[in-house]
This record gives C-alpha cells, sequence and structure tokens, in this order.
C-alpha cells in the first residue's frame, strides 16, 4: 500500500476541503437544525466534478480510484456527514453499481448523468421485516410482457424523495429466497412509485431518509439491472463497496470532533492540561489513526482489484466504532466548560451514531468478518 498521495488524489481531495469549508460549513448547523437538503449543494458537487470521482471518464466520472473517492468524503463529513452519506450512497451504491452491472444502454442512459451529477441516485434494500436478513424481502416484481409490476414498500432509503433514479431490489421468485431477488432501475415520475413519510432522525438530519411505496408499479424489463436472480449478489457487492464511503465518513466525523477537542484543549487558561484529558487525547488520535489507515487500507485494495469484502467491513466496523467513541469523548470533555458552545461537536455525536448502523450494523460486520476468516 502506499501512503502517499499522487498529485491527482492530493488535487481533488483539496478540492473537496476548499468546497466543504467555504460552502458546506456556513449552513451545517441550520440545515441540521431545520433537518433541510440542499439540491444546490449536489448541483455544485456534479459542478466541481466530485459526484463520480471513481468512475471512469468515458462514462461522465473523474477517472480516480477509491482512494481520491475516499478522500473526499472524509473532507466532507469533516463538516456536514449529511452531504458525506448523501454522496457515499450516490457514488458507491448507484453510480458504482451501474458501472459493474449495467448494460452499455443503461449505462448511457442512466450512469452518464449519475456520474456528472445531473441526477442524484438512492438505493433501496431495507423493508420492515427485512433489515440485517435480505432473505425475508416482501416486495415483489412480476413479469407482465415487456415489464415487471412491483408491489411493496421500503423503508430508510438514504437521498429518497430528493433522488431522480433508483435503484430497488424486489423478489421474481419467493421459492428460491435470496437468489429470487433482482434489482430494478426505476426513475422518479414512474407511475405507481411514491415517496411516503419522512423519517424523523437522531443524526444526518439535513440527509432526506423516507420510505418508497410501490402500487402496481410498472417498470420496462429494459430496467432490469444484471439477470433475474442477480439482485442479492448485486446488493451484496454494492454494500462492499459502500462501506468503504461510510468508513470514510465517520473517519471525517472522528476527526472534526477531535479538532474541536485540541482547539478547546489549547484554549483552556490553566498552564498545562490535566493527565487524564492528555490521555484521553491520546486515545482519541491513536484510534482515529488506525481507523484512517483501515479505511484507506480498504480503498486501496478495490482500487487494485484485490479482495475487498473483509477490509471494508474491518473498516466500516473501526471507523464507525472510532467515531461514536471519539465524539462521546470530545462532547464529555467540552462540557466540562459551561461557557463553550459544544453545539457543533454534539451533531458530531448524533451523526455517529448512524454510522455503526447502516450498510449493514456493525453486528453483521462482526458476523461476516468472522465467516470469511473461517472461509480462509
Amino acid at each position: 500500500m502506499n501512503f502517499h498521495f499522487t498529485e491527482q488524489q492530493r488535487s481533488v481531495i483539496h478540492l473537496a476541503r476548499e468546497f466543504a469549508e467555504h460552502e458546506l460549513a456556513p449552513g451545517a448547523a441550520q440545515r441540521d437544525e431545520h433537518e433541510r437538503f440542499d439540491r444546490g449543494l449536489f448541483a455544485r458537487l456534479g459542478e466541481l466534478g466530485l459526484t463520480g470521482v471513481p468512475l471512469p471518464r468515458s462514462h461522465g466520472g473523474r477517472g480516480l480510484d477509491f482512494v481520491a473517492y475516499a478522500g473526499v468524503i472524509e473532507e466532507l463529513s469533516k463538516v456536514c456527514a449529511s452531504t458525506g452519506v448523501m454522496l457515499s450512497v450516490h457514488t458507491s451504491l448507484v453510480g458504482w453499481t451501474l458501472f459493474q452491472y449495467g448494460t452499455e444502454e443503461q449505462k448511457r442512459k442512466f450512469l452518464l448523468p449519475v456520474a456528472e451529477g445531473s441526477m442524484l441516485g438512492a438505493y433501496s434494500l431495507t423493508e420492515s421485516g427485512s433489515g440485517s436478513d435480505a432473505g425475508a424481502m416482501r416486495t415483489s416484481a412480476v413479469k407482465q410482457g415487456s415489464s415487471y409490476i412491483l408491489n411493496g414498500t421500503k423503508i430508510f432509503v438514504t437521498n429518497a424523495g430528493e433522488a431522480d433514479l433508483y435503484i430497488v431490489f424486489a423478489v421474481t421468485d419467493f421459492q428460491q429466497r435470496t437468489r429470487g431477488c433482482s434489482a430494478f432501475i426505476i426513475e422518479k415520475g414512474t407511475p405507481g412509485f411514491h415517496v411516503g413519510k419522512k423519517e424523523k432522525k437522531l443524526g444526518i438530519r439535513s440527509s432526506s431518509t423516507r420510505e418508497l411505496i410501490f402500487e402496481d408499479c410498472r417498470v420496462p424489463a429494459f430496467h432490469l439491472l444484471g439477470q433475474e436472480g442477480e439482485g442479492f449478489k448485486i446488493a451484496l457487492a454494492a454494500l462492499d463497496g459502500g462501506r468503504i464511503g461510510i468508513a470514510a465518513q465517520a473517519l471525517g466525523i472522528a476527526q472534526a470532533a477531535f479538532d474541536a477537542a485540541i482547539t478547546w484543549t489549547k484554549s483552556r487558561k490553566q498552564a498545562a492540561p490535566e493527565i487524564a484529558m492528555e490521555s484521553i487525547l491520546a486515545e482519541m488520535a491513536a484510534h482515529i489513526e488506525a481507523a484512517r489507515l483501515l479505511a484507506y487500507q480498504a480503498a486501496w485494495r478495490k482500487s487494485a482489484g484485490l479482495p475487498y469484502r473483509t477490509f471494508s467491513s474491518i473498516a466500516k466496523l473501526f471507523a464507525s466504532d472510532t467515531a461514536m467513541r471519539v465524539t462521546s469523548d470530545a462532547v464529555q470533555l467540552l462540557a466540562q466548560d459551561p461557557v463553550t458552545n459544544t453545539s457543533a461537536v454534539e451533531r458530531y455525536f448524533r451523526d455517529a451514531k448512524v454510522t455503526q448502523i447502516y450498510e449493514g450494523t456493525n453486528e453483521i460486520q462482526r458476523l461476516v468478518i468472522s465467516r470469511m476468516l473461517l472461509a480462509d
């Protein structure tokens, strides 16, 4: 693994940092407070070429790798984790999945605008009765002539309501359980496709999270992604890459909380920080650096074409646990001073929790890791 960024990687990460500091930061707290998704920010990401960083130039992307992409997500998430996850889902779960499994015709119609940022993407797998157990999925897709008819409900869909394009998983053969699941590309405005209630959330509040409802929704057979029965394989492959984005998001959150704790500690009037405080800061730094190495190792392995499933799960597990630990310690430290404004670190703390839950809960990550180790 090369520990030095290339000039291209440094350039795009610097671009993301500048955008985060000058355009994301000013309204981050207000967007969180009012639970407001700002589509204009996504449009700006597209203008800057940040909506398709690891996707080929031939398909509208920037033609870089997942190391550069992880760096972009980290920089955005230091300032606004909601924007970080919005872009992570759009790029990893939608853009990469279209590139990997789409036909050339599908890539021309859907991937190009996704990579360029003129279409926002969403990914829909979870249902009320099938969170970690995708085999219990009940949304159905029945073939009728040259179309599929979808019926069912999805929940906790990031970017829902704002997205123009959705990758949706439905069962085409209930006898086959996971082998009977298929993936579909569904456009906003398709008859029979409705966006349901908006979720009230603890964190990432300026990210749009809603349910999707399908009532005799007719989808052209051309919109089948991959082959019938390949949906579960496609879903798992998408999540393997998606966990790199979530690891980078968690890393950015942890780094922002740590930076706030360092700034506060240096500003205190005491001659020197207490030994206990020094110990907490050292533990924070150690865990963040370990999380950073794990996240970028997973990104590097994916870019190099090496097996990365176990590595992305380890990175997501450790980085999200680190984000929770570091933000909790930061809140605890800053709360010692009654005149300190802790609103930013409180937001980091709330944002950190969901990184332990989505893209596969950390309990599932431990299961994935252990099974891969035993299989090896």
